[in-house]
């Protein structure tokens, strides 16, 4: 059975081109449609033309770390909502805890297992 999931839009903030172009071909293939922002700055831009239905981030990127976006993001009316994927190389207890309570609603680690985030997108979008 072919899942339609054009109509879910996934946003993927993560400065390593490798890990984007990865996750977008991956997530293309399972049919969603993909926006990529290579900083929060570009992240920005694109939740202001359109809210995605998830985000993926990464939270080691220069200038605006994935835990100051995602606090900005948390605070608009706009995204507060939006289920956030953090994933990331950062897998200490403290940082996913940090993370939680910021408002993620899940971690995956880096190098990620592209099986598993499938899974984690999928039960996500789909119990959203």
């Amino acid at each position: 059975m072919i899942t339609e999931n054009k109509d879910y839009t996934i946003l993927v903030v993560d400065d390593s081109t490798t890990n984007v172009v990865l996750l977008e071909a991956i997530l293309d293939e399972k049919g969603y449609k993909i926006e990529t922002a290579l900083n929060a700055k570009e992240a920005y831009s694109l939740i202001e033309k359109n809210t995605p239905d998830l985000i993926l981030l990464d939270l080691l990127m220069p200038k605006i770390s994935g835990f100051d976006f995602l606090k900005e993001i948390r605070k608009s009316d706009k995204t507060k909502n939006t289920p956030v994927i953090v994933v990331s190389a950062l897998t200490d207890e403290e940082n996913i805890e940090k993370i939680m309570s910021m408002g993620a609603i899940d971690f995956v680690k880096k190098p990620i297992d592209l099986q598993y985030l499938v899974d984690k997108v999928e039960s996500v979008l789909q119990g959203a």
